[in-house]
């Protein structure tokens, strides 16, 4: 970026810092911290960065503008040490990071980009409530500011974790080594009073915990849904090993609200004569829809750096927004994280771009063009404007 932009965004930021609210991690005199200048060539990180107080971060933050800040996830006894083994590493949060364009399909613009990605969160945090039992006021979940969602666990439970234990969760998370086999394993059955008991292939319940609970209510959810589908039975013989006769008990199984009920028990003999590698083929494409995608180098990273909550992200001028759990939903980045004015600024474009935020479709062309302050720094921050006062 030219002088005259670098400039004006720095002098954007200070003005901004000078009475944002930030959320201060836990313990944050024991965190190193790092930051990104605005440059006119290669950005550089200042990091190493200790602060013994409020007052003494927000004056830093006033002073310098930065364009992105961060704090390490890690405790340290000397996080101001120049060197990493020097810091005497503590403890270190539990991190999950939701990049949005790193998600699987068709993504057609940045908003559409951006609710996908918190569709994807809310998907991840299902799995850190229901499967792992955190409390929801200890999971905090931030828009990034740009691309995507994060959740921050300080629970003390998992603050001793190491790397291979955080990959461990991720791998959970995200269906990697899961096996169907075991799910629908063969299991003693004990009868009635006075009857043998015996061994046989079982669904797991829809109220057991983790994937087996999963699978088996989204089977009983997906074959339902089907079941009352006219193309049912051409759905159902897409899948390998599914001929029309299985296709259409299936159709009829899952019509029968009886049969149905006892699908949700976990009992096995509802569905007749229907092996349970059926089943397990149906699951396949399920698992994937019920995995959350997340990024794991930062999860299982226990020395990374993580955004600031309150603070601004440099590519998008947009506030790192820390949100509560029932703010998630309905939450609109491209509404509720901007923080810059309407008022008018001139900028030059480079190239044309097309964006829309604060509910306005925003399409500039090539050349002098008077925007919006929050646009005119959305716009130079994403490299595509120049200030336009030079």
């Amino acid at each position: 970026m030219n002088e005259s932009t670098r400039r004006f965004l720095v002098s954007a930021f200070q003005e901004y810092y000078s009475q944002a609210e930030l959320r201060l991690p836990p313990e944050f005199t024991s965190r190193e911290w790092g930051f990104l200048e605005f440059s006119t060539g290669d950005p550089f990180m200042r990091r190493h960065k200790e602060f013994g107080s409020k007052g003494e971060l927000n004056d830093y933050l006033k002073g310098i503008g930065p364009a992105h800040a961060y704090y390490s996830v890690a405790y340290y006894e000397y996080p101001g040490a120049p060197k990493m083994k020097e810091k005497n590493w503590l403890k270190a949060d539990l991190i999950f990071d939701i990049d949005s364009d790193h998600l699987p399909g068709k993504i057609n613009s940045y908003g559409d980009m951006l609710e996908k990605g918190k569709r994807e969160t809310l998907k991840l945090l299902d799995f850190l409530i229901d499967d792992f039992g955190f409390d929801e006021n200890d999971v905090h979940a931030v828009f990034s500011g740009g691309r995507g969602y994060h959740f921050h666990i300080s629970d003390p439970s998992v603050l001793p974790l190491e790397s291979p234990e955080r990959r461990e969760i991720v791998d959970y998370i995200s269906s990697k080594g899961l096996n169907l086999e075991r799910i629908f394993s063969k299991r003693e059955i004990t009868g009635d009073a006075g009857t043998e008991s015996a061994k046989m292939a079982v669904l797991p319940s829809e109220e057991e915990g983790g994937w087996g609970g999963r699978i088996n209510r989204y089977l009983i959810s997906y074959l339902s849904s089907l079941a009352k589908d006219e193309n049912a039975i051409k759905i159902l013989t897409g899948f390998k090993g599914i001929g029309k006769k299985t296709a259409e008990n299936l159709v009829e199984i899952f019509q029968d609200e009886s049969r149905v009920m006892s699908l949700r028990k976990g009992k096995m003999d509802a569905l007749g004569g229907i092996k349970k590698e059926i089943l397990e083929t149906i699951v396949k494409q399920g698992v994937f829809q019920m995995a959350a995608c997340v990024d794991e180098p930062v999860t299982a990273d226990i020395k990374r750096l993580i955004r600031l909550p309150g603070s601004l992200h440099g590519k998008s001028g947009m506030k790192v927004t820390a949100l509560k759990i029932e703010e998630l939903e309905e939450f609109e980045p491209l509404n509720d994280a901007v923080v810059f004015s309407d008022k008018s600024v001139k900028i030059k474009v480079i190239k044309p771009f097309a964006v829309q935020m604060k509910g306005k479709d925003l399409m500039v062309e090539e050349g002098i063009q008077e925007v919006p302050e929050y646009a005119a720094v959305y716009l130079m921050c994403r490299g595509v404007a120049e200030h336009g006062s030079h």
